[in-house]
């Protein structure tokens, strides 16, 4: 049974934690243009870019959170993204995990934010990194343009409210985060590179680390009739259907997979996605838009999961 919801706004009165699945329009990036901006914001000012649907993914997710001051929010496949250093800046604790190290993070993040390792190997001294960076093997104008940018980055004193905590480790094995322990748990166009097989298992390991009542909010490729695997993003895309079984969502979970073609067609007429791409996407045909062709080929669908309470 697919029961039907309307676009997502802006909406504080909105309950931030009600179960749902929900193909992503397009009509978020108008409805909160205050936070799309600010994400942009964030994004420039720590030289990261944007895959070509994360507008959408982080401004959901961060409608669905709602409050975060003092809150202790896992970053699900965090990587170096933008989730967690925004809300860090809103006062949050976020327990950073992926399974790719970062334990050599770049100073200007560490300047900006405080940021600490869960364990000692987590994240190597700052002062370290950056002088290994001038040891690298990298193009001398390559390391020049990303120490510039570390010590610009290193030039912002003023240090966010939250924390962010390193844990480089796989979502399988959260051996270090105690049951029960994290309001709310976040993933941003991460978990789809599990293999089907395992993203159950990574679903019920992050639901062993939220607190009763805490919510999982993830976005994930959104597959129309059958699962299929986008191999330019090496992901899966997954349909209503396997939605529900890999995250134990039951048929009473209102869904807007019924639109799917109505919002596909929204997705590829949108011209601020399209006219914003990452000067990456220009720069190779081996992604999800070839050398800046604008053509998705799939579209992100967000889930919230809530544990009970």
């Amino acid at each position: 049974m697919t029961v039907n919801i309307p676009d997502s706004k802006a909406n504080p009165s909105m309950d931030p934690h009600p179960e749902i699945i929900e193909i992503l329009p397009t009509s978020l990036l108008e409805g909160n243009r205050q936070l799309v901006s600010e994400l942009k914001g964030m994004a420039r000012s720590l030289g990261l870019d944007f895959g070509w649907h994360y507008l959408l993914d982080l401004v959901w997710i961060i409608n669905k959170l709602g409050q975060v001051d003092g809150k202790c929010i896992m970053d699900a496949g965090a990587g170096t993204g933008v989730v967690q250093w925004y809300l860090a800046s809103k006062g949050a604790q976020v327990i950073s995990v992926d399974r790719t190290s970062r334990a050599n993070l770049p100073p200007r993040y560490r300047r900006r934010f405080r940021v600490r390792g869960k364990r000692q190997e987590d994240l190597l001294p700052a002062g370290q990194v950056f002088v290994e960076n001038f040891r690298s093997k990298s193009k001398l104008r390559a390391k020049l343009s990303s120490q510039t940018r570390d010590l610009i980055g290193m030039v912002e004193v003023r240090r966010s409210p939250g924390h962010v905590i390193i844990y480089n480790q796989d979502l399988l094995n959260l051996a270090d985060i105690a049951d029960n322990s994290m309001d709310a748990v976040v993933a941003v166009s991460a978990l789809e590179h599990n293999q089907p097989a395992e993203l159950e298992l990574v679903v019920e390991e992050l639901m062993r680390v939220l607190k009763p009542a805490g919510s999982l909010l993830a976005t994930l490729g959104a597959a129309r009739d059958q699962d299929w695997f986008h191999e330019p993003s090496h992901g899966w895309c997954y349909t209503d259907a396997s939605i529900r079984r890999l995250f134990h969502l039951s048929q009473d979970v209102p869904s807007n997979c019924d639109r799917y073609d109505e919002l596909f067609t929204d997705l590829h007429e949108c011209a601020e996605l399209r006219d914003n791409l990452a000067k990456f996407y220009f720069q190779s045909g081996d992604n999800g838009m070839p050398w800046g062709m604008w053509d998705p080929q799939y579209q992100s669908v967000g889930v919230c999961k809530v544990k009970p309470g």
